[in-house]
């Protein structure tokens, strides 16, 4: 059963929240991350990206950028910026985006839970993502973005949550993207104890978005034990910082890809490729894809909808893994057709996250296609390709979890993202 308990934040004077808050520090790229924080000094994005405060030929992995954001944070709990609480206690955090809200509780979650397999995951990691996190929690001591967490939703908990959500929230304020945010501190004891007797009760929760947070907060905390090898348990490094999602709440986007080029095909022979698998229907203007076995694909500057056909959808329904959509176009069109073996690692790939829309996926297939000339033209570079995919379900990842299967990497976009900066959870040092 999960262990899921109260902590001690230290959190954004409400004064401030709203300019602290910010977005995931794995959202941008690096002149992305510099741009969001130019004129914004107190946007956490500062400390979860240090390297911003250096100049852009600094590298980004060297020890002084993460003790720079050590002594950034120290010194925002220095001048109030943020507060310690004086007693260990969860947090109600709802987000509302384009009328649809989602409700979490903030907590601990154990990193026993995880190497026991309770709290279940269902992507691997890139050591070298896990290391850039693991030297910013160790240097910090401290874990900055939560790991976002969902289990099998539990009546008496939502209870509790409808309750809380009834008094007057701690925190209330409405982020640039248009996403409302607002916080409920659980402080009474006797609530306190409720919920973590409920959650006691949750057979497992599942990493929904965080998987290198996690892993990082994970393997920061096993070092921390063997620095203190009488160690009892009880310590802040032997939990990570979480939000705790019900299922029934959660909505996933959808996943895209852009393949740079066609692997020496030509167009015609491609397509010809794709229709032993799929019916191929040749679209008007750009959608996304309706049901399952349905894939958009842009290219040649038009769009086509591929249906997978019917007999290949049954032979793979039996596996959860090979069940998904992104499975799917993988296993027929990436890997046999365009030479991706490994997603993960291929640098011929790209992904984009369905918040971005259908008309970044034209923008990035046309920048792989076509170059300026030295005389201004464009130069055909040769043919590119995107693929929209329809949205995995949150019951087809919580079942390839519940089976301790993995998913092909990208499989899920949750929306709307955690904010970074709204709670931190101190470790020892």
């Amino acid at each position: 059963m999960a262990t899921v308990k109260p902590f001690r934040a230290i959190r954004p004077d409400a004064a401030c929240v709203r300019e602290v808050a910010a977005l995931p520090y794995d959202v941008y790229s690096r002149a992305e991350a510099r741009e969001a924080v130019a004129g914004h000094p107190l946007s956490f994005l500062n400390i979860d990206r240090p390297e911003t405060q250096f100049p852009e030929t600094q590298d980004m992995y060297a020890p002084e950028v993460y003790q720079k954001a050590s002594d950034m944070l120290q010194a925002e709990i220095a001048d109030g910026t943020f507060v310690r609480e004086t007693s260990a206690c969860y947090y109600v955090y709802e987000l509302t985006m384009e009328g649809r809200a989602q409700t979490g509780i903030v907590a601990l979650s154990s990193i026993d839970d995880y190497l026991n397999g309770i709290c279940k995951k269902h992507e691997n990691t890139v050591e070298e993502k896990e290391q850039d996190r693991i030297r910013h929690v160790d240097t910090c001591s401290a874990q900055t973005g939560p790991i976002f967490l969902a289990y099998r939703a539990h009546a008496g908990i939502q209870a509790i949550v409808e309750e809380v959500k009834k008094e007057t929230p701690l925190y209330a304020f409405v982020t640039d993207d248009g996403v409302a945010h607002r916080v409920w501190r659980i402080a009474d004891s006797e609530r306190v104890a409720t919920l973590e007797a409920l959650f006691e009760k949750v057979p497992a929760t599942y990493i929904a978005d965080g998987h290198h947070r996690a892993a990082s907060a994970v393997k920061v905390g096993l070092r921390r034990r063997e620095a203190h090898p009488d160690y009892d348990g009880t310590e802040e490094f032997n939990y990570f910082l979480s939000v705790l999602f019900p299922d029934k709440e959660l909505k996933i986007m959808d996943y895209n890809r852009v393949v740079q080029d066609l692997h020496g095909m030509d167009p015609e022979d491609f397509m010809f490729s794709i229709e032993e698998d799929y019916q191929v229907f040749h679209l008007t203007q750009p959608i996304s894809p309706k049901v399952k076995g349905e894939i958009c694909m842009y290219l040649g500057g038009e769009w086509f909808l591929l249906r997978a056909r019917a007999e290949l959808l049954s032979a793979r329904s039996i596996d959860p893994v090979k069940a998904l959509d992104v499975s799917l176009l993988q296993d027929t069109v990436l890997g046999p057709l365009l030479g991706i073996g490994d997603p993960r690692t291929d640098k011929r790939i790209e992904f984009v996250g369905g918040i971005r829309g259908l008309r970044e996926l034209e923008k990035r297939v046309n920048q792989h296609t076509y170059a300026h000339a030295m005389d201004g033209s464009l130069e055909e570079l040769g043919p590119a390709v995107a693929f929209a995919m329809h949205p995995t379900a949150i019951t087809e990842l919580l079942d390839v979890a519940d089976h301790h299967l993995l998913m092909p990497p990208k499989s899920t976009w949750f929306e709307p993202k955690l904010r970074s900066g709204i709670f931190i959870h101190e470790i020892e040092r």
